[in-house]
């Protein structure tokens, strides 16, 4: 009765104040059948309130709802969609039904999971694959502070010195409990010309690999992308695509590979080489598939270059092939003198830069994509041909591609790059070279634009020859150092400004031009001229200077001695050999200077005549295929 009382007195007041009030009575106390005329039935509706209430919230906080029957378990996401992750586009479903088509006879999609599809589009799944038990994925958002600058920075403490480089983490999907199948996703791609420098994106496309590369054993697993742009090529790889339509794309991805593609840091915010790292430590692989390559489009700029460069690997330790592409500017004397050093010569046409102008010096470097044609190998070590091995880095041959060291910005350096060569991602690479810009113009800038995601090895194995603005005295005396260690600290030192053999071999002739001093170092100079040395006589005849790079050598002295500069080198005498011997028909290059920057003068061709090619134990030239 006292329980009864408390009732009626609450309700009263209810009424009374228009507001509600807690009921200190467990609902199955309730007299329902209680005659009271004004509150009769006002508990009851109490009871079906908390009812309603409880079971909404049970709904949201459980991690799975019944779709149907055939349907495995998806998670809820609370709040609204992160538009990073919504992609624009128009699925067409009998493009996607084509695709999926071209999947073996024998292979029956039993489990397919779903990333980043909408709620109609997981209805239309139903219909495209009927019976098929369906997962829907969801996979966390990445933290909004997390930008493409912040996975890939300009600069890291490689060296651990004052803090270690770390990499923000990227959620993973969780591995469903039934075999997956397929794996479809759809990717954004934003309207604009950093598409794929986009957070989500990547993130996407690395957990759908990571959830594939789970698999046990030899399960077939296929992976579908829904997307406008193309997916990662050093990750999805184009001789994995099974069938394409429209913006269906189907892969059957190498599941160790892929295994080994994911290992590296998510980013360059971390080196993907540890620092320090042994060429003792390279796994045994086919050697026999594994070369290091370079390519040449001027015979008397970079013909002694690459014949160093390759004194300089087998110096270092490394049997690996050699590979040299060359054009028909390289004639049969220079391509001997390659032969003799050890490079395989493969003939080559240029491919011509579209957005290059007429003789510009990157008129014809986009040749460089020609190295994905060398498809009798599997990895190959690009380097330019004015750099020196001074170590031996075999190791690389472990990397993924694309793996180099860091340029400027959120880019990488293409002077020392490890390459996977496919006919396809070459094609890829021709496909697009009417659309892509390059930000310098070059490959190098093109290349960043197609390989957008790249893994940071140590600066050292791909180590400037230059002395930035902001250099102060600690910072100079520490690279000077670099340079002429021994035994070697450096992997790699890549020479610019005026190549070693360009100038006199007394000292570094970037001293005497006042725009390419950043780039003088006598120490890094010297250490090209030991490896020189090191060579056979014959081929250091590759190396002798023309009469008009005497001239211009002396023309530049002769200038720094005018503006008397503080360094003091235009005071050295010159006592490089090479002065006394002539390669062309106008050897009073003394004579060159009284007209020496008149008018389209310097650019006059003189007659160089060929000496005979080296009788050498010659390797059979071949051409790139598909040429």
């Amino acid at each position: 009765m006292e329980a009864r009382r408390s009732i009626e007195d609450a309700c009263k007041r209810r009424l009374q104040k228009i507001k509600v009030k807690e009921v200190g009575v467990k609902p199955l106390q309730f007299p329902f059948q209680e005659k009271s005329t004004n509150c009769k039935f006002h508990p009851l509706k109490l009871v079906l309130f908390v009812i309603v209430i409880g079971t909404f919230f049970l709904i949201l906080s459980s991690n799975s709802v019944c779709q149907n029957k055939n349907t495995s378990d998806s998670r809820w996401i609370w709040g609204a969609s992160d538009p990073r992750y919504v992609s624009d586009v128009d699925i067409n479903w009998e493009e996607v039904s084509q695709v999926l088509e071209q999947l073996p006879e024998k292979k029956v999609v039993e489990n397919i999971s779903l990333l980043n599809f909408d709620e109609d589009e997981i209805i239309e799944w139903r219909q495209v694959v009927p019976g098929a038990n369906q997962t829907v994925l969801h996979l966390d958002y990445a933290e909004k502070n997390i930008t493409w600058e912040t996975l890939y920075p300009e600069w890291i403490d490689e060296e651990q010195e004052n803090d270690v480089p770390s990499c923000p983490s990227l959620p993973k999907l969780e591995v469903p409990r039934n075999r997956i199948d397929l794996i479809a996703v759809k990717l954004p791609c934003r309207n604009e010309g950093n598409w794929s420098r986009d957070v989500a994106r990547l993130h996407l496309q690395l957990a759908a690999g990571g959830l594939a590369s789970s698999a046990n054993g030899k399960h077939l697993v296929h992976l579908l992308f829904i997307t406008k742009c193309f997916p990662i090529p050093n990750l999805y790889r184009c001789n994995e695509l099974v069938a394409r339509k429209g913006n269906a794309w189907l892969y059957k991805p190498d599941l160790s590979v892929l295994r080994e593609k994911l290992q590296p840091p998510v980013g360059s915010c971390e080196l993907a080489l540890p620092f320090g790292t042994t060429a003792e430590e390279v796994h045994s692989g086919n050697k026999r598939r594994e070369a290091y390559a370079t390519i040449l489009h001027s015979a008397h700029v970079y013909v002694c270059g690459a014949i160093a460069a390759a004194q300089s690997i087998r110096m270092a330790g490394s049997t690996r092939d050699l590979v040299i592409l060359v054009d028909d500017s390289i004639g049969e004397y220079h391509r001997s003198g390659l032969e003799a050093a050890g490079w395989q010569v493969r003939t080559i046409q240029r491919i011509r830069n579209p957005k290059a102008e007429k003789d510009a010096y990157n008129e014809w470097n986009y040749s460089k994509f020609r190295l994905w044609q060398l498809t009798d190998y599997d990895k190959i070590i690009f380097i330019d041909a004015d750099l020196l091995i001074l170590r031996n880095i075999d190791i690389l041959f472990r990397m993924p591609q694309i793996s180099a060291t860091g340029n400027n910005g959120t880019l990488f350096n293409s002077g020392v790059m490890v390459i996977e060569p496919s006919n396809c991602t070459f094609q890829l690479l021709m496909d697009h070279i009417n659309e892509i810009e390059s930000y310098n113009g070059g490959d190098q800038g093109y290349l960043n634009e197609i390989f957008t995601w790249w893994h940071r090895i140590p600066k050292h194995m791909n180590f400037l020859k230059n002395f930035w603005i902001g250099d102060d005295e600690v910072v100079k005396a520490k690279k000077t150092h670099l340079f002429g260690a021994e035994p070697p600290i450096l992997y790699v030192l890549h020479y610019l400004g005026y190549k070693p053999w360009l100038c006199f071999r007394d000292y570094d002739c970037n001293w005497n031009v006042d725009i390419l001093q950043e780039f003088a170092s006598d120490v890094a100079h010297h250490k090209w001229w030991k490896v020189h040395d090191a060579m056979p006589e014959q081929l250091q005849d590759f190396c002798l200077l023309r009469s008009k790079q005497k001239a211009q050598l002396e023309w530049d002295r002769r200038e720094a001695e005018k503006g008397k500069y503080v360094d003091g080198h235009w005071k050295i005498k010159i006592k490089d050999r090479r002065l006394k011997r002539c390669t062309d028909s106008l050897c009073n290059w003394k004579g060159m200077l009284k007209h020496w920057g008149e008018k389209n003068w310097t650019d006059d061709p003189f007659f160089h005549p060929s000496p005979p090619t080296l009788k050498t134990n010659k390797t059979k030239t071949a051409s790139v295929s598909g040429i």
